[in-house]
């Protein structure tokens, strides 16, 4: 049988760490144009625009590079109403995606975490080998991996030993 499954980087995009109070929510979604997921590990979506909420107080934003601008006019303009942090990340990680019907199967070779229980449109963060990094089920067969850029090599490598094991069956 053959492996049915593909690693690969994506182009690069706008990313925010967002923080603010749960009083602040209704106008950071505001500012967003669309609300912000309310549970932890949930994500929306409009557009271009993403939010996986990653904590009690926290989110990451991700968006086309040239809407980075138009997003922090958004969030600046409310901040005299609804103090936040809005630190702009785009630089600081890559995102990998590994989609096919392997998927699922590749990505527990280095990462302990029972994504059986991770539904579609659910992220975390966890560890893949010694690295952390975001994973996000986009779709039932189809991961994304937000990596800190300077593991990036280390985490690729450890993919494409993986799908080089599977395709020679081992």
């Amino acid at each position: 049988m053959a492996f049915n499954s593909t690693v690969e980087t994506l182009p690069q995009m706008g990313r925010f760490s967002l923080r603010c109070k749960r009083e602040n929510t209704v106008a950071m979604s505001k500012a967003l144009g669309f609300e912000l997921p309310s549970s932890i590990s949930e994500t929306a979506q409009s557009g271009n625009r993403s939010v996986l909420k990653l904590g009690p107080d926290e989110w990451m934003l991700t968006c086309l590079m040239e809407e980075r601008s138009a997003i922090e006019r958004s969030f600046a303009a409310i901040y005299p109403d609804a103090v936040h942090s809005l630190t702009d990340i785009s630089s600081r990680e890559v995102s990998i995606r590994i989609s096919g019907p392997e998927a699922e199967e590749l990505l527990t070779t280095s990462c302990p975490r029972d994504l059986a229980v991770l539904k579609s449109g659910r992220g975390v963060r966890t560890i893949f080998d010694s690295v952390q990094v975001i994973l996000t089920r986009e779709d039932n067969n189809q991961f994304r991996l937000d990596v800190w850029r300077s593991f990036v090599p280390h985490v690729m490598g450890l993919l494409t030993v993986a799908v080089a094991e599977f395709e020679c069956g081992l």
